[in-house]
């Protein structure tokens, strides 16, 4: 049996040695309709040959979220034990693979915006795990979708440290999903490589200019547009700068 609500949406903490990139642990405290402050960023070159990434499609002038297709994810979990309400919400990569059939339900999600993307997950769909409120955050795996969303049970517990009392079963507030073990990638994918490609592609107009892990930087549910996914997935076969 996986360890209950280990997938945390409260008591948010930014990013060890990255500030820029908070994990979800708070998503509550922000209304789901409240934009993240952005930073103007510097201006910068990616270090990957950007200049080779050929576009798949031009940029639209608005920019607006609801004509973009997200038909990829990124779910954040923390790898390093960390109690909460005398629970340890640690969970790792490498305790997905310990699991029955290396497949696990994905907990614990507590903001409307990000329950919202587990519900519009399908089948088959993939994702990147996200090493999250940890010494180096990063990429370190791809998992997928193996069942749709479902009322999440743990919001019903009262001994889980995410327990909703005003949650009824008959119409139920939070979902999860159960996603299941795909690989590791080829390497470790740190969230300090993937900004600096976020920083120059928002001078250049890259795939990552609009990357939901800068923008919206406390969600632990995050969608991805297919050329997000290519282009991240591209950075494991180069060396690490």
């Amino acid at each position: 049996m996986p360890w209950p609500s280990r997938k945390r949406d409260k008591g948010a903490v930014a990013d060890k040695k990255e500030p820029d990139a908070k994990i979800a642990k708070t998503e509550e405290e922000t209304p789901d309709e409240e934009e993240e402050k952005s930073t103007k960023p510097p201006a910068g070159s990616s270090k990957s040959g950007w200049k080779n990434w050929k576009k798949t499609k031009e940029s639209d002038s608005g920019g607006e979220e609801s004509k973009i297709t997200y038909c990829h994810w990124l779910l954040k979990s923390e790898p390093e034990s960390r109690l909460e309400k005398g629970v340890d919400v640690k969970f790792s990569i490498d305790d997905l693979k310990a699991q029955p059939n290396q497949t696990t339900f994905w907990d614990g999600v507590r903001n409307y915006q990000a329950r919202n993307f587990l519900r519009a997950m399908k089948l088959g769909q993939q994702a990147f795990f996200y090493h999250s409120n940890c010494k180096e955050p990063g990429i370190v795996g791809i998992v997928k979708i193996v069942k749709e969303a479902y009322p999440d049970h743990t919001q019903f517990d009262q001994k889980d440290p995410h327990y909703d009392s005003s949650s009824r079963k008959e119409n139920p507030k939070w979902s999860m999903v159960d996603v299941q073990f795909v690989r590791m990638t080829k390497r470790f994918i740190p969230l300090s490589e993937i900004k600096a490609h976020h920083l120059a592609h928002k001078a250049d107009g890259g795939p990552l200019k609009n990357m939901m892990l800068f923008t919206r930087q406390r969600l632990s549910i995050q969608p991805l547009t297919q050329e997000e996914f290519d282009f991240v997935l591209s950075l494991e076969e180069e060396k690490p700068h």
